[in-house]
């Protein structure tokens, strides 16, 4: 078995996962760092363990995945640490607002009752700079979101490389 296999996609998902944590970085995040951090995690691939030109589908979609998913669990970590020293995240600067655009919606007991729960885990976080279903929630959250950017930037990545390799044999 080849030691190197998962390399790019443990660098490359760490690299993103640190720039996620930065407070203004953390805005393009979506739609930049995790595309091209799965384009890396390709590109690491073909320079470390020697693959040769063209990049398959399947290739390109399990490397985005699992990069999207490496770096949904570190920079997941990297939040509920930095919520836990710090005692305050986004989520609790953001709550006011988020209860008043909510309760101009007047969704009635569903509101009251979401709005507890909210106002729970940001009293736990405030607290004791840790709430369990923020965690959860957070963690989800970035699972399935990190995943889905990643792919489509595994995606995209495939058809660049494979676009250079076809255009350097000509």
């Amino acid at each position: 078995m080849n030691s190197n296999k998962y390399l790019p996609i443990l660098v490359s998902g760490f690299g993103a996962a640190v720039l996620t944590a930065v407070p203004y970085v953390k805005a393009f995040s979506y739609f930049l760092i995790i595309p091209a951090a799965s384009f890396v995690a390709l590109y690491l691939n073909l320079r470390v363990n020697n693959v040769l030109p063209p990049i398959s589908i399947k290739s390109a979609i399990v490397y985005g995945f699992l990069t999207g998913l490496v770096l949904a669990l570190f920079s997941s970590t990297f939040e509920i640490l930095i919520t836990f020293i710090a005692h305050s995240n986004d989520f609790v600067t953001t709550l006011p607002q988020t209860e008043a655009a909510m309760r101009s919606l007047n969704m009635g007991s569903l509101l009251d009752q979401t709005m507890g729960l909210l106002n729970k885990m940001s009293s736990e976080i405030v607290t004791y700079g840790f709430s369990l279903l923020y965690t959860i929630a957070i963690t989800f959250s970035n699972v399935v979101i990190d995943s889905i950017f990643g792919i489509i930037g595994g995606i995209i990545g495939r058809l660049i490389i494979n676009k250079k390799t076809r255009q350097n044999k000509i």
